[in-house]
């Protein structure tokens, strides 16, 4: 690092990536700060640098080999840091300690026999919270909610009809549960039930799959879904409404033919927004009929909505909110994005499924394909090539917005 980027980073102070600190610190101290940046965003600790900014310089002779020790011992998982020390004009030297997102979260402070989970919160690190924590378990792929007990559910709670399609048609499976046990077998099997406190509940991927009303037993689940005539939102909506079903259609596949006999979720929202994303041509076709003319490619649309439901993050409490506007149309889908994956990375291919089970059975029905690419296949080409205008990708901690424009 050079001496000019040292002073611009010490003049711009403390953030959610710098922390300042004196070489004197205790290990644990040093330790909580790394584990609340790696659990974040990963980021720099500048030793040798007052709260203030104001630079006194290291003292230790020994710095490199006790920061190192610091990382070995106090921090869980491993994480390998880049240590560097800048020497400024008045002789005074600043050690960099540098350290990228961890991937392995959560990470933890090892000290006095237990072990403290920390998060940065602006300039401040902060022990987790219950529900952080969960979301950290779930960002380091440690905790898979999707197979967590949804209480008061039993598998009274599922659609006998479309879990019989799916097993029988969809799987084509040759030996199809006759009894109410064997069923319940299978579904424990299937990851669509499990046990929890000596009883037998839905899990989540089994009741947003093939749930008869989930809203009844997790809020969270469904769509809401709604329209605008202008660029913003506005008090009166032209729709708003909350899709709540199964995720999957009921197909009958006799003949070799694929028949939609009863819609879920995904059919449901794409015939309440066609009136908002699409219009009937002023001319009529060969066989007298008008064709529909899309403001977006319908499979972009779809890949978007499709995304979204496979891969929220469960331990956020809010719907996917789908919003039609006259220039755009939103679909927000709850929680970051999954272990190490960016933005880069999914328009490139790379692909990191959250809720595997989901992904799973949407694929099986075919709603997505095999390759698992949507986002580079559909979203960006077709949407380029339909409106010339190239989709957007928002991405916080709260959230993963795309964006198509009309």
């Amino acid at each position: 690092m050079l001496k000019t980027e040292l002073l611009e980073i010490i003049a711009n102070g403390e953030n959610s990536g710098v922390e300042f600190k004196r070489d004197d610190i205790r290990p644990e101290q040093l330790a909580k700060e790394v584990v609340a940046m790696a659990n974040f965003q990963g980021g720099r600790i500048l030793l040798g640098v007052e709260d203030d900014g104001v630079i006194n310089g290291i003292q230790r002779g020994d710095l490199e080999e006790w920061v190192m020790n610091v990382f070995q011992n106090k921090i869980h998982p491993m994480i390998l840091p880049f240590y560097e020390e800048v020497k400024l004009d008045d002789d005074k030297t600043v050690a960099v300690v540098s350290f990228p997102i961890g991937i392995s979260k959560p990470y933890v402070v090892r000290h006095s026999g237990k072990e403290e989970i920390y998060i940065r919160v602006g300039t401040t690190s902060r022990l987790a919270t219950r529900e952080q924590q969960m979301r950290l378990f779930e960002l380091g792929g440690m905790l898979h909610t999707e197979v967590m007990p949804v209480p008061r559910t039993d598998i009274s709670c599922l659609d006998d009809a479309r879990l019989m399609n799916y097993v029988r048609d969809i799987l084509r499976d040759p030996d199809v549960p006759q009894s109410p046990e064997e069923w319940q077998t299978r579904l424990l099997g299937l990851g669509f039930l499990t046990e929890a406190a000596g009883n037998i509940c839905c899990t989540i991927a089994g009741l947003v799959l093939f749930g008869k009303s989930p809203r009844r037993y997790l809020k969270q689940a469904g769509l809401r879904v709604m329209a605008f005539t202008g660029d913003d939102k506005e008090y009166q909506a032209a729709l708003d409404d909350i899709i709540d079903g199964p995720m999957v259609g009921r197909w009958d596949l006799d003949g070799g033919d694929k028949r939609l006999v009863d819609g879920g979720v995904i059919e449901r929202f794409m015939e309440a927004m066609t009136p908002f994303i699409s219009q009937e041509s002023g001319e009529v076709n060969e066989g007298l009929r008008r064709e529909i003319q899309w403001f977006y490619p319908i499979e972009a649309v779809r890949e978007a909505l499709i995304n979204a439901l496979a891969h929220r993050d469960w331990t956020r409490f809010v719907e996917i909110e789908v919003s039609g506007y006259s220039n755009r149309l939103e679909v927000i889908s709850p929680g970051a994005l999954p272990n190490s994956m960016t933005i880069e990375k999914m328009k490139a291919g790379q692909r990191s499924p959250r809720n595997t089970i989901v992904m799973e059975v949407l694929r099986d029905y075919g709603y997505v394909d095999y390759r698992g690419m949507g986002v580079r296949t559909k979203i960006v080409p077709l949407t380029r090539a339909l409106t010339g205008k190239e989709p957007e990708f928002e991405l916080t901690d709260d959230h993963l917005k795309t964006v198509l424009y009309r």
